[in-house]
């Protein structure tokens, strides 16, 4: 028997990744299982990519390999959308690289820049995800705590007292998965000047910025902030494209050539239709995103009144495509959620697989129909 990596002693299967066979295989015992435990958007991509998509497929290059740095109008569409919706300007040429979904280009950040036994700062709770990639680099994960009494923003302060000298990189995601905690430009300018202090490089993780949130910002609304940071971001929730794997990442010249160096080595290239699809999604008015929050904010109404019906208090103001919501309960969240699930049918996630900081809440997702919200709603107060 060939012995496995040490590496894999250090990571679990996603949690998704199992739970979701443990509740397809409910389904095909018969169990009527409504899903709003992950977020996978349920609504259609914008017909402009469905059109480009299919006209794309009997171009001349369509099957062939593609440049490792995408189309140079896919840069372009991604320079522009910056321009227009962050107030930012990237040099299409050499600051901005498109990506299979923004989830590779967090093994591609980690990478390119993380040697063994360096440490990286983590949020928790935040996206499993980057602990996961931190440990399979063989880099040293070190949390740090979002608390609901600082809104789940980083305590600086409490940042101070860690050991940082082996800290190179820091994940942040704003607007937050799983919380939906939103920032301003001011945070990012603390932020960043932590991260100058201590020769750290930020990456935004940006996905959610245009889900029920009405002042989309990027961290590189800060002025020189390209030479410490990277931000990703994906076309995933913005534009229901989460299965055709379309991200980007952004920052200086430099950080985007370290990047690339590593992606060239680890595809060939995003499929052309695929690409010529981002490019007309990436031109939508926001028209598009008036008509996408209108449904998520009927949803997520929706999805406070179930919340309400389980007793579990949830924050007003947030954003994104979740609710995330503290068990009024004795029952630990891993509890709570397989009791819906089995005895309700109604699947949930619990909060502790976001981190330690989790424990104690669940999360709900909008990716399902009003219909489908609405009958998890009646089996909880039947």
């Amino acid at each position: 028997m060939i012995i496995k990596a040490d590496r894999l002693n250090t990571v679990e299967e996603y949690y998704f990744s199992t739970k979701l066979k443990e509740v397809n295989s409910l389904i095909k015992k018969g169990k009527p299982i409504i899903n709003l435990g992950i977020g996978s958007p349920d609504l259609t991509p914008p017909q402009d990519a469905l059109e480009a998509l299919k006209v794309s497929l009997t171009h001349q290059s369509a099957n062939n390999y593609q440049n490792y740095n995408g189309l140079e109008g896919l840069r372009v569409s991604i320079s522009k959308f910056y321009n227009k919706h962050y107030n930012v300007d990237l040099d299409f040429t050499s600051e901005t690289l498109p990506l299979m979904g923004s989830k590779e280009g967090i093994m591609h950040i980690s990478l390119a820049f993380l040697n063994v036994g360096d440490s990286v700062l983590i949020p928790n709770p935040g996206y499993p995800t980057y602990a996961s990639v931190t440990n399979l680099v063989q880099a040293k994960a070190i949390y740090y705590d979002l608390v609901p009494e600082n809104n789940w923003l980083p305590n600086f302060e409490e940042l101070e007292k860690s050991d940082l000298k082996k800290v190179k990189l820091m994940w942040v995601n704003y607007p937050h998965m799983p919380t939906g905690a939103t920032c301003d430009v001011d945070f990012f300018e603390q932020l960043i000047s932590f991260a100058k202090k201590h020769q750290i490089l930020l990456v935004n993780d940006n996905p959610y910025s245009f889900i029920l949130n009405n002042k989309p910002i990027s961290i590189f609304n800060v002025e020189g902030s390209k030479d410490y940071c990277l931000e990703l971001n994906s076309l995933s929730k913005t534009f229901n494209m989460s299965g055709w794997r379309v991200g980007m990442v952004s920052g200086n010249k430099e950080n985007i050539s370290n990047i690339l160096k590593v992606k060239s080595n680890m595809d060939s290239g995003m499929y052309y239709p695929i690409q010529r699809a981002a490019i007309a999604v990436l031109n939508s008015t926001n028209s598009w995103f008036d008509k996408m929050n209108e449904i998520y904010n009927e949803r997520r109404v929706l999805v406070k009144k179930l919340a309400d019906s389980l007793n579990c208090k949830y924050e007003n103001k947030s954003s994104g495509m979740f609710v995330w919501a503290k068990i009024n309960s004795n029952k630990k969240s891993k509890e709570f959620t397989d009791d819906l699930l089995y005895k309700h049918n109604i699947f949930i996630a619990p909060g502790d697989i976001f981190g330690s900081n989790g424990e104690g809440y669940v999360r709900f997702s909008l990716c399902a129909t009003k219909e489908l919200i609405t009958k998890a709603i009646k089996r909880i107060n039947e």
